[in-house]
């Protein structure tokens, strides 16, 4: 009896998860897609539903019949979606970048401190997350519009006559989202450098290498797993960002995020909108499945 309790338990536990992704993933995946397939409508909700359950198998065939995927190559034919998700990529590539190139520094920075200090570095990282994300973005438009906080100091200093225009522009754009997913590109990072042995860097030091090589030849390639968890943590939600662009970079930037907005909302088709949602999500499969990947040869390489 024992053995069959622990047995069904095993296989609950297996289970839960499975559970969790078939509700709250593959369940709303489904439903986008069966309305990435249907014609928009002048109705609630606004498209023509392709399978009618209620109808029965008829209903079941008659909409196997009707499946068209005329959103999808209007999508292709049309160069604003190509550029918005080209652009989506590309500035979610600079981004993640930029996040490693400021957050590296900070995490091993956090990992060489002392240890009584740790903590409280590591505190003032997660700190930011205690305050509304919408709050923090918004606080960056009273900084970087052109009477905000960052041009009055510069005026100050006297280092303009001109008021900087970077509300409004891609460079805000970058600024938003490297400050908003830092502590994603951080604590991975101080996670995988804090258990690094560095009696490897003083012995690579004792046979004659410079600080700076022992740094590329141990301290980086010993930090790989938490450089690609931190680059995934950070380039898979920049791809699909809508509130960053929205806020800080105006009519002029092309996002996916906020084409997919204005398709959902402004336009109302949903058809078009839940094709573009299913496009983006497919290019993000890449990089997810590359992550776990990642993070399984490193399980591999621990054990």
């Amino acid at each position: 009896m024992s053995r069959f309790l622990a047995f069904i338990a095993s296989r609950l536990v297996i289970a839960v998860p499975y559970l969790w992704l078939l509700v709250f993933f593959l369940v709303p995946f489904f439903i986008v897609f069966k309305i990435s397939l249907s014609q928009s409508a002048i109705a609630i909700p606004p498209y023509l539903p392709v399978f009618r359950f209620n109808e029965g198998i008829e209903g079941l065939l008659r909409g196997l019949r009707e499946l068209s995927f005329e959103n999808y190559g209007w999508l292709l034919d049309d160069p604003l979606y190509v550029n918005a998700y080209l652009s989506s990529l590309k500035i979610a590539a600079v981004s993640t970048l930029l996040t490693l190139l400021v957050g590296y520094p900070m995490a091993y920075g956090m990992a060489r401190a002392p240890h009584s200090l740790r903590p409280v570095l590591l505190m003032m990282v997660i700190l930011p997350f205690w305050t509304s994300f919408l709050i923090r973005v918004y606080a960056w438009i009273g900084i970087l519009k052109p009477e905000g906080l960052l041009n009055q100091f510069l005026f100050f200093l006297g280092l303009i006559d001109q008021p900087l225009i970077i509300h409004g522009t891609t460079a805000a754009v970058y600024i938003g989202i490297v400050y908003s997913y830092l502590p994603f590109m951080v604590l991975p990072l101080y996670a995988t450098l804090e258990k690094m042995d560095y009696s490897l860097v003083e012995a690579a030091e004792d046979l004659g290498c410079t600080p700076i090589s022992a740094f590329w030849k141990i301290t980086v390639p010993l930090s790989l797993p938490g450089i690609v968890a931190g680059c995934m943590l950070v380039f898979i939600p920049a791809v699909g960002e809508f509130v960053i662009p929205d806020l800080l970079g105006g009519s002029r930037t092309l996002m996916i995020g906020k084409t997919l907005w204005d398709e959902f909302f402004a336009n109302r088709d949903w058809p078009v909108s839940s094709a573009v949602a299913i496009i983006l999500l497919l290019i993000l499969v890449v990089p997810i499945a590359y992550f776990q990947r990642a993070q399984a040869r490193a399980r591999e390489e621990e054990n």
